[in-house]
């Protein structure tokens, strides 16, 4: 070999493994609702199998206020946000240092809640791109800011200037970045979607008329295009992500009011959804053009009555032949994909009650769940039923999100570094989950 090829030959190496290196990093952060991929897997390995006490070892804890949001993870912070009502009504976005749990920054605004239920904080996840933090409060104040120092980017009140409808539960759906597009879900006057330029803050394109919902939109390849699937108030609509045009639309109407929590999930060429008092619905992808076919929609006579599935908080897991989901009051559940019909339920993951809920995150063979009851499960879920492998307390329930029953853990978890980040309603809390600790 020549001096010239060797030379040639180091540099591609070291190259390819700054770049495999750059990947790692990458896989190792949960920038947004649901992760990376916004699909509810964590791909890290090298992590624990089994839990060595019932009480999660704690790395670091810090004290934040209530909200409903759940952390997210990029690079070196972490990032949560959440609401304080003295001296006066404020909404405020944190970065701690994931590693020490030192806090860097806080972002504070006023904000008073109008017309909204359930008032412990804002529900959407901080989404994190490109070195910004973007956040959506409750009552519709967009903030894109500089994840380093919180610094303000640009912002947006969209309740006064997009005149929201505002949803009874405010607004939740956490904002999503496709290239160079920030896109968020309000229900605003022939805006319900609204696509904004991620770094100057400019509007791209509005979108629908529809009222708003709860549920966080997903962008899927479909016919060789990317396709922004989302769940409005009264739709489910495939949309382009850079020019809001809408490819196709299934309705999809509430027969008492518009609860659509839960993220669209998709497996290969399927589309599932669920909702409380609604049920669920299962729309095949056409693959040749864009659009959506129903394969079947099924609900019971009311929420404590149901048939398939009824979930509220908690997305579910489609998987091949089958869907995994928490029932209205609890109830987790397997499905016949084909069909909806149930396969089996069981009442081992989290209690029997009302809303009940757990946050479920596949990792290769097997399932983290966490149960609103601050429980984080190993699990291993098939059509032969749940089997538990190890269960422990990761962090207490608490009032505010919800007063009943000694309080709830609503909040997704984020998994990143091998670690754990949880919140409720006075901490966010680190553990490490990595083989040989815990």
């Amino acid at each position: 070999m020549t001096h010239a090829s060797f030379c040639w030959l180091v540099c591609l190496l070291f190259g390819l493994g700054l770049a495999l290196s750059a990947r790692c990093v990458r896989a190792d952060d949960w920038p947004q609702w649901r992760g990376p991929n916004r699909d509810g897997v964590w791909r890290e390995t090298g992590l624990l199998e089994k839990f060595a006490d019932k009480q999660i070892k704690i790395r670091w804890r810090q004290p934040i206020s209530s909200g409903y949001s759940g952390p997210t993870v990029a690079g070196s912070r972490v990032f949560v946000s959440d609401r304080v009502v003295e001296p006066k009504q404020v909404e405020r976005v944190h970065a701690f240092d994931w590693k020490t749990g030192q806090p860097l920054w806080i972002h504070a605004y006023d904000c008073e809640y109008a017309k909204v239920g359930y008032t412990a904080g804002p529900r959407a996840s901080v989404t994190l791109d490109d070195g910004r933090a973007y956040s959506l409060g409750s009552m519709g104040h967009l903030f894109c800011l500089e994840a380093d120092s919180g610094k303000v980017l640009w912002s947006k009140d969209c309740l006064d200037q997009y005149k929201i409808r505002m949803p009874i539960w405010g607004i939740a759906a956490s904002p999503l970045v496709e290239n160079d597009v920030l896109i968020v879900q309000i229900g605003g006057e022939g805006a319900c979607l609204v696509g904004f330029d991620k770094r100057s803050g400019e509007e791209r394109w509005r979108a629908l008329d529809d009222d708003a919902s709860y549920s966080a939109p997903i962008v899927i390849e479909q016919a060789g295009r990317r396709v922004l699937v989302s769940w409005t108030g009264e739709n489910v609509v495939g949309l382009n992500p850079k020019s809001g045009e809408v490819f196709w639309k299934h309705p999809f109407k509430p027969a008492k009011m518009v609860i659509n929590i839960a993220t669209p999930v998709r497996d290969k060429d399927r589309l599932f959804f669920t909702s409380f008092y609604d049920g669920a619905l299962m729309l095949e992808l056409k693959s040749d053009q864009l659009g959506v076919n129903q394969l079947w929609r099924r609900s019971g006579r009311d929420e404590q009555h149901t048939d398939s599935l009824h979930s509220i908080i908690s997305t579910p897991y489609l998987e091949g032949d089958y869907v995994y989901g928490v029932d209205s009051y609890g109830e987790f559940r397997c499905l016949d994909a084909k069909t909806g019909d149930r396969v089996w339920e069981s009442l081992d993951p989290t209690p029997k009650s009302r809303w009940s809920t757990i946050h479920m995150v596949r990792n290769g063979a097997v399932m983290w769940m966490f149960n609103e009851r601050g429980e984080l499960m190993i699990s291993k879920l098939s059509p032969r039923g749940y089997e538990e492998i190890s269960r422990a307390k990761l962090i207490e329930p608490t009032r505010v999100q919800l007063p009943q029953r000694g309080g709830v853990c609503w909040s997704h978890p984020a998994y990143a570094h091998q670690h754990v980040f949880a919140r409720n309603d006075e901490e966010l809390v680190c553990a490490s989950l990595a083989a040989g600790e815990n």
